[in-house]
């Protein structure tokens, strides 16, 4: 059976404070769709490291969060897409512990730790596109 798409809702993250916004919208349809705490806070967190993704490297994006439902199992998408100066070499930032922004540079390797879906494209001058899903465990 498809994925089948129950609601879209898109958000802007034109400043910091959106990625609040970003958050608190996540994780009440997480609440919602009935979530536990560990996967509705392992979502938050990702959203969270995704969104200041976006505003540090692009300063401006948006956000398309989708309630999925695959069988009778709920579910979650987020994408982030912006059109900063993208990720010249997606491998080196998915490694770990590389930044083009003075951090520890785990944001998106440790955000695919926490999703069960990431899937991530870039394009040098373009933007950067980044999609994750998390499904309810139980």
């Amino acid at each position: 059976m498809p994925v089948r798409v129950l609601s879209t809702q898109e958000m802007k993250l034109d400043s910091e404070d959106d990625v609040v916004l970003i958050r608190r919208a996540v994780r009440a349809l997480a609440d919602r769709r009935g979530f536990d705490s560990f996967a509705s806070a392992a979502l938050t967190t990702a959203v969270t490291e995704l969104g200041r993704n976006v505003w540090v490297h692009a300063r401006r994006g948006k956000a398309i969060i989708e309630e999925l439902e695959d069988a009778l199992k709920p579910g979650l998408r987020v994408e982030f897409r912006d059109e900063g100066p993208g990720i010249p070499d997606i491998d080196w930032a998915m490694a770990g512990g590389n930044s083009t922004a003075s951090s520890l540079g785990l944001g998106l390797s440790g955000t695919k730790r926490l999703v069960d879906e990431f899937h991530l494209q870039s394009e040098v001058g373009r933007g950067t596109t980044v999609r994750i899903t998390k499904w309810k465990r139980f």
